[in-house]
């Protein structure tokens, strides 16, 4: 459960946001300022929600008000009408996590308020974490990982921070592309200004638009009012649209004339709204492919790609895996309030042999399903799911004896393997496409080369000769 203060004087306001929030929230209204200030020092809430009210008659005591509170620096979310977005926005830069616009659109008022509740949980992590070893620990965001590949994505991320170019993040699902859009934004000039990340791939085609751009009254039949749309609510801060491949021809070629010429309009309107928003992209589809393949315009492409940074595959790189399954096992052992206090030497072994197709994502859930299922105070084998035994025990009978039938035919395999990633330059995507196997089987027999010394000779005297 989520508590929520509501800084409000409207009890309208307060069952609206209690229905739209769900059970997952609860909202406590309070209109006196002290009373709030006393909330937020004994920690009484996680959240504060700010209900900036232009009707107010005492408007300029209210705003002074609202600064106090946020000073307080409790994770807050500003809640104004477009007459003072101006002061909203000022809430922001003196603290605020973030401003919603009123009355506030649902989906977005929640997605706010479960990322600020995120930011807490993290937050209390660190105030209690015993310190780390310096190799250990990032300074970008929420991002974990001590590995060749994460320091390279800490190092572009540290290099574009501070510049106003589009970056395109690839990487497979769950490999954590909107972690470093955060990172970027909150290490960058403006990451007191709001992040708006939007999921393409999840709005239809009859609304993208509409979403992206916002409209006026009556641009389309069931528009209300007015609405601004996600360039216009990231301000001057930060628009991450995630998969981006799954625009649509046509909202290509608008989305390609909004960053050619950095200015858009509302749906029914002829009045041009300037770009301010930093733009950041991203996709696990292959874009050249789809390029190739007429699906995706060139010419956006290019204008996308100014900079890439790809968030590399949990398989990638095993070394981390200890890492973030710990880091998730502090998390939730705090949310479900279980005391579960470490992962056992056999159970990390089989989470580092597994292959996770669904990269950390998957990996969060196989320990949030691990605490739940546990009947002690730490993670053994049997707590794992039963397809990390299975993966672990393929891996196992791999191995045969030499010069039998099973051995040659793993040997030509492992072989097979190695030449398709020579082929394709080290791209293990393509590698196992070329090979028509899964990304899984193609590490699998990556590791078992590396395991074994006579065929790491092998692929090495292939790849000289």
């Amino acid at each position: 459960m989520v508590r929520v203060g509501l800084y409000s004087e409207d009890r309208k306001l307060l069952s609206i946001l209690s229905s739209a929030l769900g059970r997952e929230f609860q909202v406590q209204l309070e209109s006196d300022e002290d009373r709030v200030l006393e909330n937020i020092a004994s920690e009484s809430w996680d959240a504060l929600i700010i209900d900036l009210d232009s009707d107010h008659d005492l408007l300029k005591q209210h705003i002074g008000s609202c600064k106090r509170v946020v000073a307080a620096q409790i994770s807050s979310v500003v809640m104004a009408d477009d007459s003072l977005r101006g002061v909203a926005e000022e809430l922001v830069r003196l603290g605020a996590y973030s401003y919603c616009r009123k009355p506030p659109s649902v989906r977005e008022l929640r997605a706010t308020m479960r990322r600020v509740h995120e930011r807490v949980l993290l937050k209390r992590e660190n105030n209690t974490a015993a310190p780390q070893p310096v190799e250990e620990v990032n300074a970008c965001d929420q991002m974990i990982g001590a590995s060749p590949q994460m320091k390279q994505v800490y190092d572009l991320i540290h290099r574009v921070a501070s510049l106003n170019a589009s970056v395109l993040v690839t990487g497979e699902s769950g490999t954590g592309k909107e972690l470093i859009a955060r990172a970027i934004h909150n290490l960058g000039a403006h990451s007191i200004r709001p992040f708006v990340a939007v999921s393409c791939g999840a709005i239809p085609e009859t609304l993208i638009e509409a979403e992206l751009f916002g409209h006026e009254k009556g641009a389309f039949t069931g528009t209300v009012g007015a609405r601004e749309g996600y360039f216009e609510q990231a301000g001057e801060g930060t628009l991450f649209l995630d998969e981006i491949g799954e625009l649509s021809p046509s909202t290509q070629v608008k989305l390609l004339r909004v960053l050619q010429q950095r200015e858009f309009s509302r749906l029914g309107s002829s009045k041009v709204i300037p770009l301010r928003a930093r733009l950041i992209f991203a996709t696990h589809a292959d874009l050249g492919e789809l390029v190739s393949q007429g699906k995706f315009r060139l010419d956006l492409y290019y204008r996308i790609n100014v900079m890439k940074i790809t968030a590399p595959a949990l398989q990638d790189r095993p070394e981390d895996i200890a890492l973030i399954a710990d880091h998730f096992l502090q998390r939730y052992t705090q949310i479900y309030q279980k005391p579960v206090d470490e992962i056992t030497a056999g159970a990390m072994s089989l989470l580092q042999s597994y292959s996770w197709p669904g990269n950390v994502r998957e990996l969060e859930n196989v320990i949030q399903r691990a605490i739940i299922v546990t009947s002690s105070t730490r993670i053994n084998e049997e707590d794992l799911p039963a397809n990390i035994h299975e993966e672990s025990a393929i891996s196992i009978s791999d191995y045969h004896p030499a010069n039998s039938f099973e051995r040659q035919l793993r040997d030509y395999k492992v072989k097979l393997a190695a030449a398709a990633v020579r082929e394709n330059h080290g791209n293990k995507t393509l590698a196992a496409r070329s090979l028509n196997i899964s990304r899984a089987y193609l590490h699998r027999l990556i590791r078992l080369a590396e395991r074994d010394p006579m065929l790491a000779q092998d692929n090495m005297d292939m790849e000289t000769a």
